[in-house]
Formats: structure tokens, C-alpha cells, sequence
């Protein structure tokens, strides 16, 4: 089967090329990887289905594993983008929280234009499941927290070495985890149900960390109680 390569507006006829290459390139992996599994696919049946050659696959990723990561690195990158636009003097936690509403708005139409979402979202599912992609993605995740702690100790006018950046975006960054794997364990698989269960997570980060558990619900009327 030979997949279509969508059309992405890049400057350039030969940068639209090799776009067009790519996305093809990541829709194709992950089509296989959702139909087969990551294990069960090779870097061959990848390039054949666009009608490439394995060395072309090559040049653009080094393998399996950062194609299958390629759209999780868009969506991370629009999320750092989205926490740098926000509003000056905007409270670290609300710009953090804000710009993961902006970029959950607009990420549609970034990944749209590579693969459907429920795709997607199959795929996020395949990472979840297959050992090497959760490793590879947590390590990921590691450099990604890393730029936003930059971001937010920039735009709060802090030194580097001030360890609170580093502290909130690691908070967030673990409560983001724990209500995916939440998703990825339940029987709903639209953007709105892990939009939900996100949501949901984030109301309760600060409650979590500052209240009694004994003296409040969690989700879904769950007590937290004092160990």
C-alpha cells in the first residue's frame, strides 16, 4: 500500500519536497505501527509503503524509534511554544496550565496535516504499551521539562541555577504522565476524554500538595486520606 504525502506549506519547492517526504515518511510508520505493532515493524515496510529507498528513510531519522517519536516532538515543541507566548506576569503555574489549554486547541490542525487523530491517538497508545518507545519518550520528556524550566525561569527574570523552575515543571510533568497513562489504560480514545482525565489531574495538584487529604474528594468523589 502506498500512502499519499499531505501537503505541508513550507517555504520552497524543494523544503515542500522533503516536508512532503516526511510526513510521509512518519504517516506511513505509524499506520504500520498501529496496524502491527512497533516490534513487528521494519524500517523496509516503512520506506516501502512510500515508495522510497531505506537509504532516503535514513536521511531523514536515524531509525524506528525517533519515527515513531516524531509526533510527540511536535506536540512537546508546540507546548514550549505555547508557555513562551504567554502574557508577561502571568503566574508561572497559570501560564504552564494555560498554554497546554492553547496548545491542546491548536494541535489538531498540526497533526491533522501528517496523520487522522484518532491515529494519533492509537498511536500514543502503541508508545504507552511497547517498552522501548515509554523509555525513549520518558527520556524525551526529561529534555523537554528541561526547556520548559528555562522558559519559565526566563520569563520570571530568575538565575539558572534557581531550582524552582525545575521543581513546578517537574510537578507538572508528573501529573501530565500519571493522567495518561490513566487514558491509556481505559477504554475511551478521543482527544476529549484525555483532555478530561488532564484537566482533572491538574485541578488536583495543588490541593494534593498543600491540603489534608482526609478533609477533601479527589476525582469522581475519590477520599484522599492521611497516611
Amino acid at each position: 500500500m502506498t500512502y499519499a504525502m499531505p501537503k505541508t506549506p513550507v517555504c520552497g519547492l524543494r523544503e515542500r519536497k522533503k516536508q512532503r517526504t516526511r510526513d510521509a515518511l512518519v504517516r506511513a510508520a505509524v499506520e504500520l505501527f498501529v496496524a502491527q505493532g512497533y516490534d513487528g515493524t521494519t524500517v523496509d515496510e516503512i520506506a516501502d509503503a512510500v515508495g522510497v529507498s531505506q537509504r532516503t528513510f535514513f536521511r531523514y531519522f536515524a531509525g524506528k524509534e525517533e519515527v515513531a517519536l516524531a509526533l510527540e516532538d511536535t506536540v512537546e515543541d508546540a507546548y514550549v511554544t505555547a508557555v513562551a507566548a504567554r502574557p508577561p506576569g502571568e503566574p508561572p503555574f497559570e501560564a504552564l496550565h494555560a498554554a497546554l489549554r492553547a496548545s491542546w486547541d491548536g494541535i489538531g490542525a498540526l497533526i491533522v496535516a501528517v496523520v487522522p487523530l484518532p491515529t494519533y491517538m492509537a498511536m500514543y497508545r502503541v508508545i504507552e504499551s511497547t517498552p522501548t518507545l515509554l523509555a525513549a519518550q520518558l527520556r524525551r520528556s526529561s529534555v523537554v521539562e528541561g526547556r520548559l524550566a528555562a522558559v519559565i525561569a526566563a520569563r520570571e527574570g530568575l538565575d539558572a541555577a534557581d531550582p524552582r523552575p525545575r521543581v513546578l515543571v517537574g510537578a507538572v510533568g508528573g501529573v501530565l504522565r500519571a493522567a495518561q497513562r490513566l487514558w491509556g489504560d481505559g477504554d475511551e480514545t478521543t482527544v476529549e476524554s484525555i483532555r478530561r482525565i488532564t484537566e482533572e489531574h491538574l485541578a488536583l495538584l495543588v490541593p494534593v500538595l498543600t491540603q489534608p487529604w482526609g478533609e477533601h474528594k479527589g476525582v469522581s468523589g475519590i477520599s484522599f486520606f492521611q497516611t
